[in-house]
């Protein structure tokens, strides 16, 4: 089992930044890659980024690619998500997710392990 812990999410003005971490544990060596996904409400789970352990491979959406990086320290099980230049229609729940086979990443059901979420909410 793997367990996973977002933390850093607030509220923020729009055009300002912020940065996720996603703490990993349990068995972090059967994941093949994590990501990060956001949901706002009445709206369904959209893919944002992803990462993979072993070449540190990175996927981006189109709607946050030049805004959002992701990145990884396998050292201690944790990815991080830098969100810089904010807009309002980026407030949503963001969660952290991990796969633990090859294969598509935008997908909520590639997934095999999730965390509870963390709310931004970015203001006008």
């Amino acid at each position: 089992q793997v367990q996973l812990v977002e933390s850093g999410g607030g509220l923020v003005q729009a055009g300002g930044s912020l940065r996720l971490s996603c703490a990993a544990s349990g068995r972090t060596n059967s994941t093949y890659a994590m990501g990060w996904f956001r949901q706002a409400p009445g709206k369904e789970r959209e893919f944002v980024t992803a990462i993979t352990r072993g070449s540190g491979r990175t996927y981006y959406a189109d709607s946050v690619k030049g805004r959002v990086t992701i990145s990884r320290d396998n050292a201690k099980n944790t990815v991080y998500l830098q969100m810089n230049s904010l807009e309002p229609e980026d407030t949503a729940v963001y969660y952290c997710a991990a796969k633990t086979y090859s294969g598509s990443y935008s997908h909520p059901f590639d997934y095999d392990y999730w965390g509870q979420g963390t709310q931004v909410t970015v203001s006008s």
